[in-house]
């Protein structure tokens, strides 16, 4: 469900966890006070600054939309506490150290990742820990208060009808898409190979002629932890990939190497780096099976050959996706590719409708000058976990943009006129709770055109 127009959810991830950098010359000050908690001016400009960093627009004067950003998370804060609102503590673990892990890439390492924030992991992290923490209980707040949204048809009519024609959304293009994939098989000389490797490296930290973070960063094929030294962070054991999880977990002492582990993203060896409690921070090296052109080029004739089949009415492309694809994430669903964006939430999240643009790339070229009915020639692409691998595509359906209509976009009509029901009831609520707030607002601080116009009571 979204929730909240005002961009609470996305400024609660800032607050509070930044360093305040640049700004010696800066004298802090209370500039808000919400009950009993108070706002500085140091907060603000930290979420100011972070925002920069992370280039978040800002629509309007940062001085006056960041504070009342974070009395409105108070006020909702409030509440939480006091209706004993309670989050997952493995998933605000889970959201934290990916966060952590993502912020360590971007600044190259920990080291310089704690030189940035002026302060150790461990405060960064127990920092970042509070603020999706609170993050996660506003959300649960605000779903608590909107409840369950019901609109009728006769609504939603209504609702269509009083959109100025010339204001009506514009609904883009969409497609509807299913797949095929085919696995090259690897050769055993290749498997061989691989092993071989991760066997020498095992050989040469055991006997410390090598740390195991050089060899991940000079060799490892996960690209993302390898900048790390191969390190993934404190994790659960429902987070990692079952057989993963299973060696990982078996693992005492850091100063050696675990066996060989195949998982569908290759070979991994592991080494631990410290338990704490059910979680588990280790360093891996990830080798990938490389692929060779003739084993690509016997994927692509067995799947040129399953292509003409279904031409030739021998069985139906969705017969086929359920019984001969490799692609285990669509078999179950007969080929079709379900759009998984649930970050860049819209009314396509878990459906099977996309833009082209939100389709792979490889797939989004081939799907472009296709017709509907159509299945693609085979054509090469990398799947979910990185694996090079051969597929055709059917192109189920295509609907061209336009501009929404009632009989065409029922469903996200209907999912509009939830979403402004959902923020009529919250801007009620927030209204009614600084009725019911001490709020004292610094004298410097009111001159502003602030969203809600009934923070100030003169």
């Amino acid at each position: 469900m979204k929730l909240f127009h005002y961009a609470i959810i996305c400024l609660a991830i800032f607050l509070n966890a930044m360093p305040l950098q640049a700004q010696d010359n800066i004298i802090d000050e209370v500039i808000w006070v919400v009950g009993d908690d108070a706002i500085l001016r140091s907060d603000v400009e930290n979420v100011r600054l972070q925002m920069q960093l992370e280039k978040q627009h800002i629509n309007g004067d940062p001085y006056c939309v960041i504070p009342e950003q974070m009395a409105i998370q108070k006020l909702y804060l409030h509440q939480a506490k006091l209706d004993s609102v309670e989050v997952p503590d493995a998933q605000v673990f889970q959201q934290t150290e990916r966060w952590l892990n993502y912020v360590i890439n971007q600044v190259g390492s920990k080291e310089k990742l704690e030189e940035y924030f002026e302060k150790p992991i461990n405060t960064i992290r127990e920092e970042r820990r509070q603020m999706v923490k609170d993050q996660q209980m506003i959300q649960s707040m605000q779903q608590k208060i909107v409840g369950q949204i019901k609109v009728t048809p006769s609504e939603i009519r209504s609702f269509y009808t009083r959109i100025p024609q010339d204001s009506l959304p514009f609904i883009p293009t969409t497609v509807e898409v299913e797949i095929i994939t085919k696995e090259p098989v690897i050769s055993l000389e290749e498997i061989d190979n691989i092993k071989s490797k991760l066997r020498e490296y095992t050989e040469q930290v055991n006997s410390g002629q090598r740390e195991f973070s050089t060899l991940a960063r000079l060799y490892s094929e996960d690209s993302e932890s390898a900048k790390r030294g191969g390190e993934l962070g404190f994790q659960g054991k429902g987070v990692l990939l079952p057989e993963f999880a299973a060696v990982a977990f078996e693992l005492n002492d850091p100063k050696k190497v675990s066996r060989i582990v195949e998982t569908e993203f290759g070979f991994h060896i592991i080494q631990l780096i410290e338990k704490r409690g059910d979680r588990i921070n280790v360093r891996h090296i990830l080798l990938r099976p490389h692929v060779t052109q003739g084993e690509l080029d016997a994927a692509t004739f067995r799947l040129d050959s399953i292509r003409n089949d279904i031409l030739n009415g021998k069985f139906t492309f969705e017969e086929a996706a359920m019984y001969l694809s490799d692609d285990k994430n669509t078999r179950n669903n007969k080929g079709l590719l379900v759009n998984q964006d649930m970050d860049n939430y819209n009314d396509r999240s878990g459906t099977s409708r996309f833009e082209i643009e939100e389709l792979p790339a490889e797939i989004g070229k081939v799907i472009y000058e296709m017709q509907v009915g159509e299945i693609s020639k085979p054509f090469t692409m990398m799947n979910s976990n990185q694996k090079e691998v051969v597929a055709i595509v059917k192109l189920v359906s295509r609907t061209m943009g336009h501009k929404a209509s009632l009989s065409d976009d029922y469903q996200a009509l209907k999912g509009m006129l939830e979403q402004e029901k959902q923020e009529e009831i919250l801007e009620k609520w927030v209204e009614q709770k600084q009725k019911e707030t001490f709020i004292r607002i610094n004298e410097k601080w009111k001159n502003c055109d602030f969203q809600m116009k009934t923070w100030i009571v003169d």
